[in-house]
């Protein structure tokens, strides 16, 4: 599109600038509307797929038959998702909103006892261990699978990582729920699930959404680029998750967890004193 652009001393001057898309996705069940999101367009499948394991409505690959758009919606901003017969699904459990914002995937969530109801916490003793140099490699390596956030500046991505720093999937989304959602639902449609040996990053900060989100496909360790909340601190420490934040320029903060980060010539870390 075509702005004016200003710079301090020099007068203002017509430019073509590029924005992040934003559009409504509805997400319907066998028919059912269940979600209507705002995304950035793309990858609608494992949108919808990844939304449907993090609200607890799926298990498995096997629950799915696919997820296919609704041609008669006209929109291109609809999808239905097909259940195999055997799925068991409650739709009175989904917890977010019929209508949820890019800026906020999750509200009036219930506490966390509910999550765990439908989500175990994960083994906090695992033997998955990250080297902190590995860690601190990944920003660079989601930025390079981030060219939409190169042209616009003003869009989230996530990624999942192996153990080892390479990279299983990235994807952006103006919502960091979103991004979220599409890479966790790209592990369940390819039957790749659960990611028990791997890093979820989030470009922004780590909410508590993200963290159960994370759990949903089993994630062990999450990482992210800005602050988490104490909610997000909080569950991640009852949900036996290694939560990371800050993590830019060769540093980062530890909050939960720190035993699956191993540390140059040093034991494995306990958590700090309060």
């Amino acid at each position: 599109m075509h702005i004016w652009r200003y710079q301090s001393g020099e007068p203002p001057r017509e430019a073509a600038d590029e924005l992040a898309e934003e559009e409504p996705l509805e997400i319907r069940v066998a028919g059912r509307g269940v979600s209507i999101t705002m995304r950035t367009p793309g990858h609608d499948a494992e949108l919808a797929a990844g939304f449907l394991l993090t609200e607890g409505l799926l298990r498995s690959r096997s629950d799915l038959l696919g997820v296919e758009p609704c041609a008669h919606a006209g929109t291109g901003n609809v999808v239905n998702v097909n259940l195999s017969p055997d799925a068991k699904v409650d739709f009175a459990q989904l917890t977010r909103h019929v209508f949820t914002s890019s800026s906020c995937g999750l509200c009036g969530k219930v506490s966390i006892d509910s999550v765990f109801q439908r989500f175990e916490p994960v083994p906090a003793d695992d033997s998955v261990v990250v080297p902190v140099d590995t860690l601190l490699s990944l920003p660079n390596r989601l930025a390079d699978a981030q060219p939409t956030f190169r042209r616009t500046g003003g869009i989230h991505a996530a990624a999942v990582f192996t153990a080892a720093g390479d990279l299983v999937v990235a994807r952006e989304d103006v919502g960091r729920h979103n991004a979220v959602d599409k890479v966790l639902g790209y592990g369940l449609l390819r039957g790749d699930l659960p990611y028990d040996r791997h890093v979820l990053l989030v470009s922004g900060r780590a909410s508590f959404e993200i963290v159960q989100k994370a759990l949903a496909a089993r994630v062990p360790v999450i990482a992210a680029v800005s602050a988490p909340s104490t909610l997000a601190a909080e569950f991640a420490e009852q949900s036996g998750q290694t939560l990371v934040g800050f993590l830019r320029e060769g540093r980062l903060n530890v909050y939960a967890n720190p035993q699956r980060i191993r540390f140059p010539g040093q034991a494995i870390l306990a958590a700090p004193s309060s």
